[in-house]
């Protein structure tokens, strides 16, 4: 099993990530990490598939303790749910705050990414050695009609 070298290191450069999503706004565990170049070390196609698990243990650390500079409650999966244990105090506190940011609604259990989720600054992803993250937001039809191609 490939391991994080330092994660440490890497943690303080999500939870940098983190700080930046303006309340309103979401991101998953996923698109943080297609923001962070792979670690020295650890190849390229192995980081895409653990980098997303990696965001994940990161805000576990500082979703346990509520670390109020860090707003670990915007972090959500693809699938725009919340993937903490259902009935876990944390899940609790982190629906009660998308709620309260209007990013979920009050009858729903899912966020909707293409109207919620945080699109960095390119300038600053340049200025902290970051990478601009694969889109996670999906192509609407205009007309109304299936695409064909």
């Amino acid at each position: 099993m490939i391991t994080l070298p330092d994660p440490i290191v890497y943690y303080r450069i999500v939870w940098e990530i983190v700080r930046h999503i303006p309340a309103g706004k979401v991101s998953t565990y996923g698109h943080i990490a297609t923001m962070i170049p792979a670690p020295a070390g650890v190849e390229a196609a192995d980081y895409e598939k653990l980098a997303p698990r990696w965001v994940g243990d990161a805000m576990n650390a500082v979703s346990r303790v509520d670390d109020p500079e860090i707003p670990w409650h915007r972090v959500i999966n693809s699938k725009g749910e919340i993937s903490l244990p259902p009935d876990s105090v944390s899940a609790a506190l982190q629906r009660a705050r998308l709620r309260h940011e209007g990013t979920m609604a009050d009858d729903a259990e899912i966020v909707d990414l293409n109207q919620y989720l945080w699109e960095p600054d390119r300038n600053w992803l340049w200025e902290h050695g970051l990478r601009p993250p694969k889109s996670l937001k999906k192509q609407q039809s205009h007309t109304g009609q299936m695409r064909l191609f």
